[in-house]
């Protein structure tokens, strides 16, 4: 027998969910689209219209409509929400950050333990398959050190160029994806300094618990026909390269439904969870600190 496609609440009708998500739930067949909240009504049953669900801006009416809730919405607007989701047993497809701060990224973590509900995190690129090759080769290769940077120009002008966004600039929003990389890639980050400025341009220099160096160059701010992201791996026996260039970010998608809809399933949490969420909020509260210190 198969299982019944997860029931998905949308929060958000914004570029990004009308763009990825609603198109990705709605199409299946893993999963339904059945529900948009967002704040302003119009915006909510245009969406949800165009996808068969139903348009509201009452959240918990949202919730009695899904089994599952999936966020596109600013840091803040989504630990609260997301919170509420999990106290009321629904599982939550995450954006990073999880939040805007470190405390109300561990008070979600924990409310979603406490609720028992499955989390997941989207970082996109680490559903991509070139991307999860890329992480196999990674692990078997050993590097003592690595380059990175995720550059692009959408905080310049357009649909990109959010209040939170500009704000707080690249470390936030484009942190988490280079971080977890490197993590992933390279081991655990002991320290981090960083230099520069986080709405123009920033420097990360990551210290990892096995001796290994890694540098990551970020900035949303820079005027690139399109988005740059590399991560060159070095070591004795020679470099390992990772450059999404060349690679169709929406194949990521259809692998996010799936294993979030098996995840919810099976009541386990996807490896990229609500904690994974919390450490890169660590990572990058400390990048903030060094900033603020010069150190």
């Amino acid at each position: 027998m198969t299982a019944a496609p997860v029931r998905v609440g949308l929060v958000g009708a914004g570029p990004w969910a009308h763009t990825m998500h609603a198109p990705t739930f709605a199409a299946g067949p893993e999963t339904t689209l059945t529900a948009v909240y967002a704040r302003r009504a119009e915006a909510a049953a245009e969406l949800a219209d165009a996808h068969g669900a139903k348009g509201t801006t009452d959240f918990d009416e949202l919730l009695d409509a899904c089994e599952a809730v999936a966020f596109a919405v600013r840091p803040d607007v989504q630990a609260d929400l997301a919170r509420r989701a999990a106290r009321a047993g629904k599982a939550v497809l995450l954006e990073k950050p999880v939040a805007l701060t470190l405390p109300a990224a561990r008070e979600l973590a924990e409310t979603i333990d406490e609720a028992g509900v499955v989390s997941q995190l989207v970082l996109t690129k680490r559903y991509h398959p070139e991307t999860r090759r890329f992480v196999e080769r990674a692990k078997a290769f050993g590097a003592v050190g690595a380059r990175s940077c995720y550059l692009h120009g959408a905080f310049l002008g357009g649909d990109l160029a959010t209040g939170w966004r500009l704000a707080h600039g690249a470390l936030p929003d484009l942190g988490p994806h280079l971080l977890d990389l490197l993590e992933t890639t390279l081991g655990p980050i002991a320290a981090i300094r960083a230099a520069g400025d986080s709405t123009r341009w920033i420097e990360l220099t990551c210290e990892h618990e096995n001796g290994a160096v890694s540098q990551a160059s970020l900035s949303g701010a820079i005027g690139l026909d399109r988005a740059r992201t590399t991560v060159d791996l070095f070591g004795t026996t020679g470099t390992v390269a990772y450059d999404t260039a060349a690679i169709d970010h929406t194949e990521a998608w259809p692998v996010i439904r799936a294993e979030f809809a098996a995840a919810v399933r099976t009541g386990r949490s996807h490896d990229l969870d609500v904690w994974r969420g919390v450490r890169l909020q660590e990572l990058i509260t400390q990048a903030t600190e060094s900033l603020r210190v010069g150190f």
